[in-house]
């Protein structure tokens, strides 16, 4: 019998997958979360069209999440993130402010997010955009193409290098 949600059971910590050679596990990722600075290609595509294509990207680490990208706002063209109204809190990160993320006639509503007043330890992501990957054409790291984080909520990428079970799906949101 599955035990019903916010019973104690259903909030065990799931059994860690054992990382292979060159992956990592987000169940040794930090809580609270920390910044880190990445040096691989970065490729988002949208509408058909590149909207970012970059070198210079941070990745938030964060226990059973996969990693969310942060890209410079600069790395993205004009018009390409348009401003919408209503933010989010992040108890770790603060205030999130959302856009709109279009390109070859396509709008992904509220599909990429920023904070422009970032809290104390975040300071890097004050310049940075993340997106939800399921929301675009495509997302890359290295020429391997993404796989989104379940769920609507999280914007974690995901790649052969990263194990779980991640959080985000049914069932996880007491992790």
């Amino acid at each position: 019998m599955t035990p019903a949600p916010g019973s104690p059971r259903s909030l065990r910590r799931p059994t860690p997958i054992k990382p292979g050679a060159g992956q990592e596990s987000v169940w040794d990722y930090p809580r609270p979360p920390r910044v880190d600075p990445r040096p691989e290609r970065v490729v988002v595509r949208l509408g058909g069209q590149v909207i970012a294509d970059t070198t210079d990207s941070v990745r938030v680490l964060e226990t059973s999440h996969p990693p969310v990208y942060y890209l410079p706002i600069a790395a993205f063209p004009a018009g390409v993130l348009v401003p919408v109204s209503g933010t989010s809190f992040c108890e770790f990160k603060g205030q999130a402010h959302y856009f709109d993320v279009i390109a070859g006639g396509v709008v992904a509503a509220r599909a990429a997010w920023t904070y422009p007043e970032p809290s104390r330890g975040f300071e890097e992501l004050g310049t940075r955009v993340a997106l939800y990957p399921g929301q675009m054409d495509s997302c890359e790291v290295d020429g391997e193409l993404v796989t989104s984080q379940a769920g609507d909520f999280y914007g974690g990428w995901i790649t052969a290098q990263i194990v779980g079970p991640f959080k985000g799906g049914p069932g996880t949101s007491g992790w």
